[in-house]
């Protein structure tokens, strides 16, 4: 299906070379300051042309608000946003190869097993170019998370093929055993993650490494792979629905319907498999500055401040990634997606056609040697879609939960 949430949903539509994409999200809250110029810098950081270690295709992705603001705030109604696409070819998937062999690994077999047909040019709606609908309203919703919460979503590139920001010591086996990582997830801000473009690695020497290994593997019409570590920090406890909605769950369906996802992990992950209990575990200490449930939407500030401050419980490490039975504790949130070696190589490559022929495919158009570096604003804005739609749900309980004991009182 298209479409994604329960509380802020959000409708995705268009095909790679259409004439536009874009979305309709439904569900967000009245008086939201708004627009264009709000969105257009996650557009940028996802767009295609942005370097030579991307996709030469040309787009700007200019976002064209159609319906729900009015005078910069929202109304509460549907909002409608569209993106022209204005370097489409289909020409280039013309032709008797591209028309004949289905790409190794792509969507093409599989979409056309499932509706008896599918997008003649490009990957239609398993193109990566869906997901600019994704973005706008992530970039949304994280403006609603920013201005009632003070919430900030961080995404960086973490590793490019066998070239790692962290790489595995017999000491730190796995990037969450390193101290990099958790001095990171405190400070590291999306200002100095751009900095390092087109990468988006947060380090000189690293970031090096994987450009060098992009550009090898486009040189030789290939492709590669990598991770990517999103962290979400001043979320409050209580995010979560046990038992089949929990936040980490809700944050692994969303990271894995991004187009080349292929893992998730959340906290030590995998990593943590290795460690026993005694070591594992997150011990609880007090604090004095612990942001809790409710939130005074009424007057709430851009900084968050209008949270309740009191006295209450943190965790000395984290482990845990921020969330415990499903539900967020008010650590700092941190996960891992990997996402896979692009399927559409210029190589020439053995396969077999629709009508069962054994043949060479050589497959022609623009696409990513790497798809990493791009994805970062996907990932923080499907994260901000998962929030928004967790933060909603627990407003609306905690102000029932309000009026039953003011009504007791």
């Amino acid at each position: 299906m298209s479409t994604f949430g329960r509380n802020f949903r959000v409708t995705t539509y268009g095909e790679s070379h259409g004439r536009s994409v874009g979305c309709i999200i439904d569900g967000c809250p009245p008086c939201l300051p708004v627009t264009e110029a709000d969105i257009q810098p996650q557009m940028d950081r996802r767009r295609p042309g942005q370097s030579d270690l991307s996709t030469p295709r040309n787009e700007k992705d200019r976002v064209e608000i159609q319906s729900g603001t009015e005078f910069g705030r929202t109304l509460g109604s549907p909002i409608g946003v569209i993106v022209k696409n204005e370097d489409q070819r289909p020409k280039d998937y013309g032709g008797s190869t591209m028309d004949e062999y289905p790409r190794p690994s792509h969507a093409d077999y599989t979409y056309k097993m499932k509706y008896g047909i599918k997008a003649s040019s490009g990957g239609g709606r398993s193109s990566a170019r869906e997901t600019i609908g994704r973005v706008i309203a992530g970039a949304i919703a994280e403006r609603c998370l920013s201005k009632a919460l003070g919430v900030e979503i961080v995404a960086f590139v973490d590793s490019v093929g066998d070239e790692f920001l962290f790489p595995p010591t017999p000491t730190n086996p796995f990037p969450s055993t390193h101290p990099g990582l958790t001095s990171l997830v405190s400070t590291v801000t999306r200002k100095q993650v751009d900095s390092f473009a087109p990468v988006r690695c947060p380090d000189v020497e690293a970031s090096k490494r994987m450009a060098a290994r992009i550009a090898h593997f486009r040189d030789q019409k290939d492709s590669i792979g990598g991770t990517v570590t999103c962290v979400i920090r001043n979320i409050p406890p209580g995010l979560g629905e046990p038992v089949f909605e929990k936040l980490e769950a809700e944050l692994g369906q969303a990271m894995l319907s991004i187009p080349a996802t292929k893992g998730f992990e959340i906290g030590s992950g995998f990593g943590g498999c290795s460690i026993p209990g005694s070591l594992h575990n997150d011990a609880f200490v007090s604090t004095e500055t612990f942001d809790a449930f409710p939130v005074d939407l009424k007057n709430s500030q851009t900084n968050g401040s209008s949270q309740q401050q009191q006295a209450g419980l943190t965790t000395k490490t984290n482990n845990s990634g921020g969330v415990q039975g499903g539900i967020t504790n008010g650590a700092p949130i941190y996960f891992r997606v990997a996402f896979k070696s692009p399927a559409t190589i210029g190589q020439a490559q053995n396969t077999a056609s629709y009508d069962l022929q054994d043949g060479i495919l050589e497959a022609k158009g623009r696409h990513d040697p790497c798809v990493v570096p791009r994805a970062i604003p996907i990932v923080e804005a499907m994260a901000a879609l998962v929030l928004m739609d967790a933060a909603l749900t627990q407003f609306g309980r905690e102000e029932f939960k309000r009026r039953f004991q003011q009504a007791d009182s």
